[in-house]
């Protein structure tokens, strides 16, 4: 007869610690396959506990497949196959929070402050969502997004960048990631993509990462080389013409009729226009949209809210032409729009309540405020003489443009050894040799302006070798 002592049951009840006994004998092969359980009663009596313990016990190790029953004949052990391999190490438990990389300034992350965000404003905007669409806000939302917000969002379009579309043009998203994700599976595998070389790298992880063919497209001073492209054999070019990461530069009008007459050449053509940080253009007003003077309807507008609101706001959006709209609700209609209805609504009275248009107008002023602290730190340290500023009206970061021979990758490297966390232009092109050396992208929008100063001292020190 099997004997267990439950003198140390621990946090188990009777019929839990019976059942791990058990089941560890069977593992162990203690128990081997087809030999008979006691009957619950003998057993129970044995025991000196309840039938009842015995009962769920057996039924425990019968739902788990260690044991199996006969009519009348009562409880036999399974044949458990195991593994006499090496187990597997196990897995180390991840720290609560992420361990970020300590430095003293980090010029080349894109977050912005969190003092900045509308806390009050958008406290209130929350507080009347849940209290005002209490019967709407459980309810699945369309695959493109709430009506509410899609209609907020074209009248801030038309307003503010040219740009008149109608709500049912807009497809809400989580994120630019995830909508470039819907735009290559509308386009399919066999579209060939062309991006901007220099460029935002992780445009290309993500294209890469969905296997589709891609091509580097160089740029002039008037941004995306029109002959290079023709050449490529390139379907879908992605661009960012208002305001080019990282050279700054900004296509001009006549650049632009160039690449909408690329696209007219072919039904499989289009353009994806990431107008991403084009409200924080410093001097003059927001430059138009290239889909504002698109007439062909080959021009897919993409915008976030990520950077003039918050990073962890991860609402995006883009506008369809009406020749792709229809393809793409009969083709990915199924999807679900992956922006909760909370997130939206509270957005949608953000924007049409002249909240969001505030924002960045004061948002403008604190960065041009930033940017000015940033250069005249930079005029009075004496790197002053060995620098060119580039396209410091242009948005959130700009080009210094260093007198060194020092190649780049240990420019970088010494200034991290040194506390500073900076990129240099080379970084952004696929073929880092063929690039400018000694020019640096400075990222100022989450800087804090109390260490402005003593960064540019540390760069200075790490260019001149005085550290």
């Amino acid at each position: 007869m099997l004997t267990y002592s439950f003198v140390d049951l621990g946090s188990d009840s009777l019929y839990e610690y019976l059942y791990k006994c058990i089941k560890n004998d069977i593992m162990n092969g203690k128990l081997k396959s087809g030999d008979k359980l006691p009957s619950k009663r003998s057993f129970a009596k044995n025991l000196d506990i309840s039938t009842i313990t015995v009962e769920n016990a057996y039924a425990q190790l019968m739902a788990e497949g260690y044991i199996y029953s006969l009519p009348k004949r009562g409880y036999f052990v399974s044949e458990v196959k195991t593994f006499s391999e090496k187990q597997p190490e196990k897995v180390r438990r991840l720290p609560e929070k992420p361990r970020e990389e300590s430095c003293f300034a980090d010029f080349i992350s894109n977050r912005t402050s969190h003092a900045n965000f509308p806390f009050s404003i958008w406290a209130k905007l929350t507080r009347e969502v849940l209290s005002g669409e209490d019967s709407t806000l459980l309810l699945p939302p369309p695959a493109g997004g709430i009506m509410e917000l899609r209609k907020a969002i074209a009248d801030h379009l038309y307003q503010f960048r040219g740009i008149g579309v109608s709500p049912e043009q807009i497809i809400i998203g989580a994120g630019t990631e995830y909508l470039y994700g819907l735009l290559i599976q509308l386009f399919g595998n066999k579209a060939v993509y062309a991006i901007e070389d220099p460029g935002y790298q992780k445009i290309a992880q993500i294209y890469t990462s969905h296997g589709v063919d891609l091509c580097y497209i160089p740029m002039d001073e008037n941004g995306v080389c029109t002959g290079v492209l023709e050449a490529s054999g390139a379907d879908i070019l992605h661009l960012s013409p208002s305001h080019h990461f990282p050279t700054g530069r900004v296509t001009p009008i006549s650049r632009r009729y160039e690449l909408l007459g690329w696209a007219s050449k072919s039904d499989r053509r289009y353009i994806i226009e990431d107008d991403y940080d084009s409200e924080f253009r410093l001097l003059g007003r927001p430059i138009p949209a290239l889909q504002s003077i698109d007439v062909m309807d080959k021009v897919i507008y993409m915008n976030t809210f990520s950077k003039s609101l918050s990073s962890t706001i991860r609402i995006s959006y883009m506008v369809l032409p009406q020749k792709l709209l229809k393809e793409f609700y009969e083709k990915l209609g199924f999807y679900s729009c992956t922006v909760s209805n909370f997130e939206q609504y509270t957005l949608a009275r953000f924007i049409s309540g002249g909240y969001f248009e505030k924002h960045i107008n004061r948002m403008r002023n604190y960065y041009r405020n930033q940017r000015d602290i940033l250069l005249e730190s930079i005029r009075k340290s004496p790197l002053a003489g060995q620098i060119k500023i580039k396209e410091e009206n242009s948005g959130l970061h700009f080009l210094m443009e260093l007198q060194t021979e020092m190649p780049d990758t240990l420019l970088e490297e010494k200034a991290g050894r040194m506390g500073l966390r900076i990129s240099c232009l080379s970084r952004y092109y696929h073929r880092p040799e063929q690039a400018k050396q000694h020019v640096i992208v400075l990222n100022y929008s989450g800087i804090d302006r109390e260490k402005m100063g003593e960064a540019i001292e540390i760069l200075e020190r790490c260019v001149n070798g005085n550290d």
